[in-house]
């Protein structure tokens, strides 16, 4: 289900994408091939100079601004009726002009030609188009790369905690640990047998969630669910076992938050661990409500199991 969620974002993202851009064309809000009018130049003169500095006074289109606006350019001459120019972009500008620069691809130039027509300058900016596209693609891709660098220092991190995991497994901790917390799951789960598999799975997903291996505990988490499903009076229906279950291995106390400790350090935390305290008050809390609130909702008549009519 949570592919779908998924799937259904990334499709709501990419048809916003698109309507914004096919607005923007529509409406031509990036004002493509519209001339602006260069009113004067200062310290440009026509001489065949491959590159010039100066400032130019220029007339924007009227959906751009509605006065004269004045630019630091760099000047590079094409040929004598034509001249690449890039205009420095402050925050003195106008938004719009500055929303058309970062459009570009630069937020702090705004770039396109000159060209001598009618007896003037005239200064046509480079065209602008599927703005929203191109963002959420160098989005995607930006997130990639953040995953794989923050992976690559997960790896060796997880590797350690897994082992620490597997030790104190074969050392019979989480075996000991999950003696500890029967009682509790025997309140918890009355309508499970205390012999039975699923109380042995659920105490080792109970105890790996504990330790913050979220990797460790999931085949234990799949395992219990399905010895759980044995005891379903009503197969495709949760039962109240299962949804506890559930409440509790999503907010489990974690007395060592290991996998977040481990993204913190892969992405240059200076102090890792500092978030051992606030991650077990945060995670006791969490596991309260959730719990809480499966047991009263399983009170409800609307939540029971109802046997299906012969």
């Amino acid at each position: 289900m949570l592919n779908y969620i998924w799937l259904g974002l990334v499709a709501i993202g990419i048809l916003t994408a698109a309507g914004r851009d096919i607005y923007n064309e529509t409406t031509n809000r990036y004002a493509n091939g519209d001339e602006w009018e260069i009113i004067a130049s200062e310290d440009i003169d026509d001489s065949v100079s491959d590159i010039q500095h100066g400032s130019v006074l220029l007339s924007p289109p009227a959906q751009i601004y509605q006065d004269t606006l004045r630019f630091q350019a760099d000047v590079r001459n094409v040929r004598a009726s034509k001249r690449r120019i890039s205009l420095l972009v402050t925050d003195a500008h106008p938004p719009a002009v500055k929303e058309i620069a970062e459009a570009q691809g630069d937020g702090d130039k705004l770039a396109g030609y000159a060209e001598y027509r009618k007896g003037a300058w005239r200064f046509t900016h480079d065209e602008v188009r599927f703005v929203w596209m191109k963002r959420i693609t160098n989005a995607t891709l930006e997130a990639a790369e953040l995953a794989v660098t923050i992976a690559i220092g997960l790896i060796g991190i997880m590797a350690l905690w897994l082992g620490v995991m597997k030790v104190a497994e074969e050392a019979g901790l989480i075996a000991l640990l999950a003696k500890a917390v029967r009682p509790v799951t025997t309140k918890l789960f009355p309508e499970i047998p205390d012999d039975h598999p699923a109380i042995s799975a659920m105490l080792m997903n109970i105890a790996a969630n504990m330790l913050g291996l979220g990797n460790a505990a999931t085949p234990f988490g799949l395992k219990a669910m399905e010895h759980l499903n044995d005891l379903n009076p009503k197969v495709g229906t949760a039962t109240n076992s299962m949804v506890t279950f559930l409440a509790l291995n999503t907010s489990c106390i974690t007395l060592i938050p290991a996998t977040a400790i481990a993204v913190r350090a892969a992405s240059g935390s200076a102090d890792p661990a500092a978030i051992i305290g606030t991650t077990m008050l945060a995670s006791l809390t969490a596991t309260i409500v959730a719990v809480t609130v499966s047991k009263l909702l399983q009170r409800l008549p609307f939540f029971r199991i109802r046997e299906e009519a012969s």
